[in-house]
């Protein structure tokens, strides 16, 4: 039986960025009640240029942070260093979030107390098979951890299946910082611009890779007719730059705007007509989340996740999956309905002040890491 005293737990996130799952973590800790569970935020640098921008949003929030050097792609010595920080800061449990934390974590936490916790936020499709291996490698590892909580029930189901697993899950739904987002009523000034001279702006805002099918987006534009449009990509990734050559290629560069990682990215959601969300796999998107607390229309593919959250035509549109025409269509029916557009944000923000707080969502997670002290 664990003491009085508070649940000490690290928080294992990424060192690169500062998009969902790292915002999620910081969701988390916001709302866990201080007096039962200490928070402590780290990462893994395997890069010395890295800027752990989770760990500097942490310490600014005012959470300890700790930041692990092991630089390479393959650096075993992360594990006595992380073994030893949980031994010698009696971390009482390590909270994992991706394949390389998780099975570093399980192994750092072999032959000690510390307990160990895996949230898993979404698998990747269509990777390469090095990517494939280590997410591949990830599954046979969660077994062996003392607990495994998915975000949604699309993830939740296949875990369900891995044997040894079934009794350590624990299904707690994704949940937004809902606060984060009422304070935020600014419109960045190069958006506000452009919407005063009577442009219908579309944005995304996250990592600029595959998974998210930001081509189909850009081909999908292409098609629109008479909508004077400006798009605003938010975020950073692998395929900025083959995403830009696109946008050359197609004849649309000059509108399509590409801000890189944004602190204020807030500030340019609130300015969107609509949010598009073209990707091929998700978990329960935030990105979506944070756009119906913010009242702004989303468009989305049609996958799971995204349809959790997305009802058609009632709390948003989705359209098929990698159809860019299908996407054009669902871009106009909303360019050319006010009401329409009116309608699904309303219905959007209902939804999710409803069923996807933070608040709600960290109450379960305290449950659970309590439970697994106890």
């Amino acid at each position: 039986m664990h003491s009085n005293k508070p649940i000490k737990v690290l928080q294992l996130g990424s060192p690169s960025g500062l998009y969902g799952a790292e915002r999620w973590i910081l969701a988390l800790i916001k709302y866990l009640d201080p007096q039962k569970v200490v928070s402590v935020v780290g990462v893994i640098k395997d890069d010395p240029k890295q800027d752990a921008k989770l760990c500097q949003e942490a310490k600014a929030l005012g959470y300890e942070t700790i930041e692990f050097e092991a630089h390479g792609k393959v650096n075993f010595s992360i594990i006595k260093q992380l073994k030893k920080y949980l031994v010698d800061e009696r971390i009482d449990i390590l909270h994992t979030h991706f394949y390389k934390t998780d099975i570093v974590g399980l192994l750092a936490t072999r032959g000690i107390s510390c307990k160990i916790i895996s949230t898993p936020h979404g698998w990747s499709k269509n990777g390469d098979i090095k990517l494939w291996c280590y997410e591949m490698l990830d599954r046979i590892a969660l077994p062996f951890m003392d607990a495994v909580a998915p975000l949604s029930e699309d993830l939740y189901q296949p875990l369900k299946k891995i044997p040894g697993l079934d009794k350590k899950l624990h299904l707690i739904i994704n949940g937004v910082d809902l606060s984060e987002v009422s304070v935020s009523e600014v419109i960045t000034p190069d958006v506000l611009a452009a919407k005063n001279s009577g442009k219908f702006i579309l944005g995304y805002i996250g990592q600029l890779i595959p998974r998210k099918g930001l081509e189909v987006l850009l081909k999908a534009l292409t098609n629109v007719k008479n909508i004077d449009w400006e798009l605003y990509l938010v975020g950073e990734g692998e395929q900025r730059e083959e995403l830009q050559k696109l946008c050359q290629n197609m004849g649309i560069a000059d509108s399509v705007h590409f801000v890189g990682f944004r602190q204020d990215r807030l500030e340019f959601l609130r300015g969107f007509d609509v949010f598009v969300l073209p990707s091929r796999l998700e978990g329960i998107p935030r990105c979506l989340m944070e756009s119906m607390a913010a009242n702004v229309p989303i468009i989305a593919s049609n996958i799971p996740g995204c349809n959790d959250l997305i009802i058609h035509e009632r709390t948003g549109l989705l359209f098929k999956l990698d159809d860019h025409a299908d996407l054009s269509s669902q871009i106009e029916k909303l360019v050319k309905s006010e009401k329409l557009r009116s309608s699904l944000d309303k219905a959007a923000f209902s939804f999710v002040t409803e069923n996807y707080s933070a608040a709600h969502m960290a109450q379960k997670y305290q449950k659970c890491f309590i439970n697994l002290i106890n």
